[in-house]
């Protein structure tokens, strides 16, 4: 029974296995799914095993963006990941100058004129305390060490040995008080720049800081040349490349075939010592043999000429002074001209001339922290119209404007300002009365004056503006003639011959080019009087703007604008008649005056 249960398991599994093969199914199935795949093929909707990469072509910029693109961590598993690393390393060498240029620029580079003494960072004050000073009862030598007692001269200096001491005089035990000066801190600036244009930070936050910005990059600069490498290829004549590693760390020596035409061949050694430096090492064992000496050559000489070095002798200490003040002028005259002659549209003949002279004189001293800054400026011009030609004065300005500064801290200095303003000619004003012109006389020379003193602090965010602010201000007006001029128009009282105004003034002064030839200079003065209607402000703002031709001629616009309150100027009607108030007398009001230059004028520069 075994032998049989056997021999039909046997059996059964060779049918099982014999079934499948004879079967027509598994071939339709393979036969199906060859038929599916090259359907497929053939309509494109699966992609070709045999189709080729297209051409791709990238300039560096447009490598870099590719690159950054994918460099971004959002397409990234792991930011860590070694490829992206190497990824970023690329993109930032090949996207800035190579390191030997950063290399030279930063050994070069002076960082002492980066520096801010450490003293600035803290606000000092003197302080004042007694200190008690004593004497010996016996004389003693006088120490070499212990300074000379300021106190009396009737006994010696102090020892710093004796401890047994006597007032003078009395001759009582006890110490004698004498006053003391230091200086402590007494506040901590957390930031602190400096006023040199090349400083390239906003501020610091510490002392010492271009101290440790040099260490820093002396550090990394060695630790680069230190770790970087870079390796060369020494090839010859037979064509075989020996690759050399120039490392400072690196003592390997490579085996080289130095050969000519001949196919003869010496060994050298090339090595890499220390960084930037090739070594080169002959072969042991190598001879060389000298040629034999011509004798065309043994009488060739070589011309000497001697030097005369006592003319060396004459050179001298050349001692270097420092230079306080620093002057300049500038000076600009315009010219203009009009002549008309039987001309249908009508005009009249007009001849122009004015001229501009400023002249600058700036004071620094840094040991005492004191600079100031000073100017005077003369504007005059005439104009004549008409035939005859009747001559009138447009323009008269005489002003002086002087700044003292002392270092206070940060950007910020005590200052004390001082503006006069005036006229050095005679001007009048034109009526009609009747069928004839008048002149009436309005200002001369001191008629009116113009004080302005101020105490405050004085703002330079940069080298080219400057904001003052004084709150202990004083603006005085003055017509002393009162006798011709009315000193009224000036804002001052009828019986009186000077206006006296507390108040504070702020002025701003600013220079920029918008363009290379072009300057802007604005200056703003405003003043309130702190008694009399102080919310009303007097205004004086003037605008120059200098287009620069070439080193001589210059294209010129100035505008200037005046408001002040206390100044009356009389109400015309349209046919250019006073009105009348309800007292009978002339209507006067405050006005904004504004006066308009433009033209093309000769400058000169010393």
């Amino acid at each position: 029974m075994v032998d049989r249960f056997i021999k039909f398991l046997i059996v059964s599994v060779l049918v099982c296995y014999s079934i499948p093969a004879l079967s027509q199914e598994n071939s339709d199935t393979i036969n199906f799914g060859r038929t599916f795949i090259d359907s497929v093929l053939v309509t494109n909707n699966l992609p070709d095993s045999k189709v080729k990469t297209p051409l791709i072509k990238l300039s560096p910029d447009q490598a870099i963006r590719f690159l950054q693109e994918w460099y971004q961590p959002g397409k990234w598993n792991n930011t860590e990941n070694p490829l992206r690393k190497a990824l970023g390393q690329l993109i930032f060498e090949a996207s800035y100058p190579a390191f030997d240029t950063s290399e030279n620029f930063l050994k070069k580079y002076p960082f002492d004129s980066i520096n801010i003494p450490w003293d600035k960072f803290y606000i000092w004050e003197p302080y004042r305390y007694q200190v008690p000073v004593t004497f010996p009862i016996n004389p003693v030598e006088i120490d070499t060490l212990a300074a000379a007692d300021s106190i009396s001269t009737e006994f010696p200096a102090d020892s710093l040995g004796h401890l047994e001491l006597r007032l003078p005089r009395t001759g009582a035990l006890g110490p004698v008080l004498k006053d003391t000066t230091v200086l402590i801190i007494i506040d901590t600036l957390n930031n602190v720049s400096s006023l040199n244009p090349g400083f390239p930070f906003k501020s610091y936050d510490y002392p010492f800081q271009s101290d440790s910005i040099k260490i820093a990059v002396q550090s990394l600069l060695q630790y680069i040349e230190e770790k970087d490498s870079s390796v060369i290829n020494i090839t010859g004549i037979g064509g075989v490349s020996t690759p050399v590693w120039l490392n400072s760390k690196s003592d390997l020596m490579m085996r080289y075939w130095l050969k000519n035409e001949m196919e003869d061949s010496v060994t050298v050694w090339v090595g890499a010592p220390s960084r930037n430096t090739l070594s080169l090492y002959l072969e042991r064992g190598v001879n060389f043999r000298k040629p034999v000496r011509q004798n065309d050559v043994f009488d060739a000489r070589i011309n000497v000429q001697s030097q005369d070095k006592s003319t060396l002798l004459g050179i001298q200490k050349i001692v270097t002074k420092l230079e306080y003040w620093k002057y300049r002028t500038e000076s600009s005259f315009v010219f203009s001209q009009t002549a008309l002659s039987n001309w249908v549209k009508g005009g009249d003949n007009s001849v122009s001339l004015a001229t501009d002279i400023t002249g600058y004189a700036n004071y620094n001293n840094p040991e005492f922290k004191l600079s100031s800054n000073n100017f005077a400026r003369l504007k005059y011009g005439y104009i004549a119209t008409g035939n005859p030609l009747d001559i009138k004065k447009n323009l008269d300005l005489l002003e002086t404007n002087s700044k003292l500064n002392h270092k206070a801290f940060g950007k910020f200095d005590f200052s004390g300002i001082m503006l006069f303003k005036t006229q050095i000619g005679k001007g009048y004003n034109y009526t009609k009365i009747g069928e004839r012109d008048t002149a009436i006389l309005v200002s001369k020379f001191m008629n009116p004056g113009i004080l302005t003193i101020g105490f405050g602090l004085d703002y330079k965010p940069n080298k080219n503006t400057s904001i003052n602010f004084s709150p202990f201000s004083y603006k005085g007006t003055f017509v002393p003639d009162t006798a011709r001029i009315d000193q009224t128009k000036y804002g001052i009282d009828q019986d009186k011959r000077s206006k006296n105004e507390p108040g504070a003034s702020f002025m701003i002064m600013n220079e920029s080019r918008p363009f290379k030839n072009v300057m802007v200079t604005n200056r703003v003065q405003l003043f309130t009087n702190y008694i009399n209607n102080p919310q009303n402000i007097d205004i004086d703002w003037e605008m120059i703007v200098v287009a620069n031709l070439n080193w001589f001629t210059d294209v010129r616009f100035n505008t200037h604008l005046i408001f002040d309150d206390d100044t009356k100027t009389v109400v015309l009607d349209k046919d250019k008649n006073p009105l009348n108030g309800l007292d009978g007398k002339p209507r006067r009001t405050s006005r904004i005056q504004f006066k308009e230059m433009l033209g093309f004028s000769l400058v000169f520069r010393f």
